[in-house]
């Protein structure tokens, strides 16, 4: 098949999306279709492939997250470990959705949504999706700031020098120079390694804190509200927009599938592990110490381990936050601009030029320039964006996830590559809890002197109802499912043009689903704009 029919065939924007597979440890030929018949090969493959998984996961524990992780092990040790061994399958399903998503279709998930779902949702998951990844970005800037300033260094010129930094190592034109970039700032993740030694951890401690779920002091409304964040700073709408496009921006097609799924659960492994280290390493060296308990930010956890590990302890920590806000606003920036292609037609590779793209760099220039500029104006209500930037994070979560859900059932757009049955069961229960926290979150951001456990319980009741409902409409409609796709055709099987699919035909329950989800969206955002308002004034 010619390089022009593939892109007719792909229905990809972007003819760069089509070529050599180009990655940061490897190279594997367009033209090469020999079977990975050992080891070897498959390993070399492999390396060659993977990178969007690895990526998008460890690019997750950004500033964010290395503040919420260190504020669960200073403020309750290990007992929150828990949380992170049950967030692993939750980062493989959702991941995992989006890589068949954008191996199968060719198309981004941004453009997805505005085909599959119309303007409105388009316009309303895109928009927030600009809004949440800007000020996400701040939250970077605040973390570089911070991390720099533990080494002496002027707010201004490490913000500035950061600046420079991002833009500088993506608009080369080359995605490979740029996958190296983050490989690098990957390999640098693993510095929180010899942090976590320094702390004298206790194994039993910690194999204790993965496999008893519990709470120590017991489970108290600020405990739930940080578990709810540590799930909300691992599993974040962006990360959906930059896998599904990255993996199409490297050329990947469905016969690397399994590749890409091992390279995403390569990542998500790899991301626990170090908020597992970011933990533990808090837990132990704050244990029995005035710092137990008395988490403020990452700054204040920087001076605390430099007080208690030695200063090698409080360097250590800095740069691993500055490395990881480095990633997360890479990765981000990123997300959007793949995002502004997808609604606007624009070129929009990492193959391609700064001449030949210009759109594509001049968006991601633009959000990096305008997130530095606000870290650095004088007064700058930075801790209302960090509260903002959680709040609007779980409004946009059940979208995302339902969306995801739904564009994964679409026969049209992915054929024999739909869900499975057991999937199906997987992702309902996960999307529902990802949607009760986000209600909790929301609600009591809102509320704050909402009672958290019995809202909790309250929510967990009406998830439960809504999947037991949801399972028997299901089962009553399973045998109108059609899945005469043979096997042998999935990889060969790619979706047609979008201009061409018939639009989707909705049950009555999914139309209702959808309405309480426009309802509960609309309000919320204005509700989030009030609260911001009273906060800003002082209210």
């Amino acid at each position: 098949m010619s390089k022009h029919a593939l892109i007719e065939h792909n229905t990809a924007l972007d003819s760069a999306h089509v070529g050599d597979i180009q990655g940061a440890l490897g190279t594997v030929r367009m033209d090469d279709t020999a079977p990975r018949r050992t080891w070897k090969a498959r390993f070399l493959t492999l390396l060659a492939i993977m990178g969007p998984g690895l990526i998008v996961m460890v690019g997750d524990n950004d500033a964010g997250g290395v503040a919420t992780y260190a504020q669960a092990g200073q403020n309750f040790g290990t007992s929150l470990l828990w949380v992170l061994l049950l967030l692993i399958p939750v980062l493989i399903v959702n991941q995992e959705m989006a890589v068949r998503l954008g191996l199968v279709t060719g198309v981004g998930h941004a453009r997805l949504i505005f085909e599959r779902f119309g303007k409105f949702w388009g316009a309303f998951s895109v928009g927030d999706l600009f809004i949440l990844n800007l000020l996400t970005i701040v939250t970077e800037f605040i973390g570089i700031r911070m991390a720099l300033q533990h080494f002496g260094v002027n707010p201004w010129v490490a913000v500035a020098a950061a600046a420079v930094f991002l833009v500088a190592m993506t608009v080369t034109g080359s995605f490979r120079r740029w996958e190296r970039f983050m490989y690098a700032m990957v390999a640098a993740n693993f510095l929180v390694i010899p942090l976590f030694f320094m702390s004298h951890p206790k194994a039993g401690a910690i194999v204790h804190g993965f496999l008893v779920p519990g709470v120590q002091g017991g489970l108290t409304s600020k405990a739930l509200l940080l578990i709810i964040s540590m799930v909300g700073t691992t599993v974040a709408p962006w990360q959906l927009f930059f896998q599904q496009s990255n993996v199409i921006d490297k050329r990947l097609t469905p016969r690397w599938m399994s590749y890409e799924r091992a390279d995403t659960v390569i990542g998500s492994i790899v991301v626990v592990i170090g908020a597992t280290a970011i933990m533990a390493s808090t837990a132990f060296a704050f244990h029995g110490t005035k710092f137990e308990g008395q988490f403020v930010d990452a700054g204040s956890a920087i001076a605390g381990l430099s007080q208690c590990l030695g200063t090698l302890a409080g360097d250590l920590f800095a740069i691993v936050l500055l490395n990881a806000s480095l990633i997360g606003a890479a990765a981000v920036t990123l997300s959007t601009s793949y995002a502004f292609g997808d609604v606007f037609g624009t070129k929009h590779s990492l193959h391609r030029s700064v001449k030949d793209a210009t759109g594509f760099y001049v968006a991601y220039s633009a959000v990096i320039l305008i997130a530095a500029g606000i870290v650095v104006i004088p007064h700058a209500p930075l801790g209302l964006i960090t509260t903002a930037v959680q709040a609007l994070a779980g409004i946009l979560l059940p979208s995302a996830t339902v969306f995801l859900l739904l564009l994964c059932n679409d026969r049209a757009v992915l054929g024999p590559w739909v869900n499975r049955p057991w999937l199906n069961l997987v992702s309902s229960v996960i999307v529902g809890v990802l949607v009760m926290l986000s209600f909790i979150l929301a609600v009591t951001t809102f509320f704050p002197g909402v009672n958290v456990q019995i809202l909790g319980i309250t929510s967990g009741v009406v998830m439960v109802i809504g999947l037991l409902l949801g399972g028997i409409v299901w089962y009553r409609r399973k045998g109108k499912s059609d899945r005469s796709y043979p096997e042998v055709d999935r990889h060969s099987w790619r979706m047609p043009p979008l201009s061409t699919l018939p639009k989707p035909e909705w049950s009555p329950m999914q139309r209702i689903g959808m309405i309480a989800l426009r309802g509960y969206l609309l309000v919320a955002v204005i509700m989030l704009v009030v609260k911001v308002v009273q906060l800003s004034i002082g209210g």
